[in-house]
């Protein structure tokens, strides 16, 4: 039975003294590890074929493929945690009907706008520019307003809101020649 050592066997038995060699020797053991876990079986016979079909054992009852169930049998445990009850907090309950917050609106603040009477204007330059100018004035009122400015020194031509008072003084300061206004808060 035993032989003498061959070549062979010194070759494959001999320790190995380089670290490249050792390396390659692992990696060709490695791969045909792998090789043969992935390798079909030959043929495309399997070893335990019973095991691909469910309900063959002997816990089948007859009656066909069944779900597979485990030889052995598992306690799974569980757990139930009781949801807490989170109270939510509202301002209004569910019965009152949502009051919207009543909205507090400022009045503007209201301004007149004030003609300053002059000798120098002419009487009908005067009543043709106001009524061009301001919006709500005929010709009858702007006469009136015209006459009592020369009587009294100023007269009040209407209450504004400050922007349009302020525009409508800004046109009549622009005409040409320049009627002076002049603008007072309401409430003053």
């Amino acid at each position: 039975f035993f032989q003498e050592p061959s070549d062979f066997d010194q070759i494959l038995f001999e320790p190995v003294s380089s670290l490249p060699t050792m390396k390659f020797l692992l990696f060709l053991l490695s791969f045909f590890q792998l090789t043969s876990a992935f390798a079909p079986s030959p043929f495309g016979i399997r070893s335990n074929p019973s095991c691909l079909f469910a309900g063959k054992g002997e816990s089948d009852g007859g009656g066909g493929a069944a779900l597979a169930k485990p030889a052995v049998k598992i306690a799974q445990k569980t757990e139930v945690k009781a949801k807490e009850k989170v109270q939510q907090r509202s301002k209004a309950k569910t019965h009152d009907p949502i009051s919207r917050r009543d909205e507090d609106f400022e009045e503007a603040p209201m301004f007149k706008l004030m003609l300053l009477g002059d000798d120098g204007y002419d009487p009908a330059h005067v009543v043709e520019r106001m009524c061009a100018v301001v919006e709500d004035m005929d010709e009858d009122q702007a006469s009136n307003v015209f006459q009592q400015a020369n009587q009294e020194g100023k007269a009040m031509c209407g209450k504004y809101p400050l922007e349009i008072a302020e525009l409508y003084k800004e046109q009549l300061i622009r005409s040409d020649p320049m009627i002076f206004s002049d603008l007072e808060e309401e409430n003053k």
